[in-house]
């Protein structure tokens, strides 16, 4: 019970330490709010006000309708120029695709004749570029195929494609992005937070008052987590519903206590982790150059930024060992596919699993640092 006194009050005192130190209050604020907000809204793969000229040597009734068939926001309004304008205005950056209707286009496509449609793209912004050539092809030819169905030509194709986007109908990059940032900002920030107390601690000789003091290491280390552990859970809560369900407008398919319940499990791992930093760097400079070098690696493998899928295979099997993976995919199965414990529960014991082993050894590790200092 007098344990569970120290880890209170020990809390308590990191509460305070963080209360003095604005800047990372601020930071904190910041991370869960307008760094969310600006990934969600600032970067995004769609093709937004593409501008698209075309060269019409047609001039017939199919060519006017496929002009007309480019419209904002994918596009800026369409502009009519000459064949031998193409080149100078693309390479003056003023016109990212170019449609060439070459002559006679609506008529062979009447006498059921093969016909082209070139499309210059400016591929130095590569992925509108691709993004922006496959809307292109699918407004063209949907406009042709409109445009033949009154006519007597009739499409030859034996099938039609229909397309249905489950849990994202409209392919909004911001449904995506605006998780995916949380989830990054849990690590990163509950990491730095636990890792910064203690090397604060250990410069300001905080390290030597506590270890005059009736404390063990377990003591201390807990205090941390769930002091800090606390602190991000409310960033958190009030970032998803503050932020992401009522600023960007992202529905939440499952229950939100299930996945705070999630974040809770993974940020005892995070705390382990910071503890585990913070007791191998010996200065705030160390400490951030290992952040870097730790988080960026825990991103990039943990399925966010990219699938795990398609990863190579041997990595697939590592990254099986780290809670990051397992954080991404549950909180992708609650809060898009509306996912219930019954799917998901094994992430959360592998998280459970993972954090507690970690926290073992992260726990030995600070034991033998206070040792040392003694």
């Amino acid at each position: 019970m007098q344990s569970l006194v120290n880890i209170f009050w020990l809390g308590t005192k990191e509460f305070r330490s963080l209360q003095r130190d604005m800047v990372m209050v601020v930071f904190v604020i910041y991370a869960f709010t307008l760094a969310i907000y600006t990934q969600a809204r600032g970067t995004s793969s769609e093709v937004n006000n593409a501008s698209i000229a075309f060269v019409d040597e047609d001039q017939s009734q199919l060519s006017m309708e496929i002009v007309n068939a480019f419209y904002p926001p994918r596009f800026k309004t369409p502009q009519k120029i000459a064949a031998r304008d193409v080149d100078t205005l693309m390479d003056k950056s003023e016109y990212m695709f170019v449609v060439v209707l070459p002559p006679r286009f609506e008529a062979y496509l009447r006498a059921g004749r093969k016909t082209e449609i070139q499309v210059n793209i400016d591929a130095t912004a590569m992925q509108q570029a691709s993004i922006g050539a496959s809307y292109i092809q699918n407004i063209i030819n949907d406009r042709i195929s409109s445009f033949l169905s009154r006519t007597d030509s009739r499409a030859t194709l034996p099938v039609r494609l229909v397309v249905r986007k489950a849990f994202n109908p409209n392919g909004d990059t911001s449904w995506f992005t605006s998780i995916v940032a949380i989830i990054n900002q849990v690590t990163m920030l509950t990491v730095i937070l636990t890792g910064a107390a203690l090397i604060r601690e250990r410069e300001h000789g905080n390290i030597e008052h506590l270890l005059v003091m009736p404390l063990t290491a377990f003591e201390i280390a807990m205090a941390k987590v769930w002091a800090n552990g606390l602190v991000i859970l409310v960033a958190v809560t009030a970032s998803l519903f503050l932020v992401i369900k009522t600023v960007l407008g992202v529905p939440i398919a499952g229950s939100p206590a299930l996945w705070l319940f999630g974040v809770v499990l993974y940020l005892f791992f995070a705390t382990a982790l910071g503890v585990f930093l913070g007791t191998v760097a010996r200065s705030m400079a160390q400490f951030a150059l290992l952040i870097i070098l730790i988080i960026i690696v825990l991103q990039l493998l943990s399925g966010g930024t990219t699938p795990v899928e398609s990863q190579p295979l041997w990595l697939q099997w590592i990254t099986f060992f780290l809670p990051s993976r397992h954080f991404v995919s549950f909180s992708q199965a609650i809060i898009y596919r509306g996912a219930g414990l019954s799917a998901v529960w094994p992430n959360f014991l592998a998280v459970a699993i993972i954090g507690l082993a970690f926290f073992v050894f992260s726990l030995r590790r600070f034991r033998e640092s206070i040792a040392v200092t003694k």
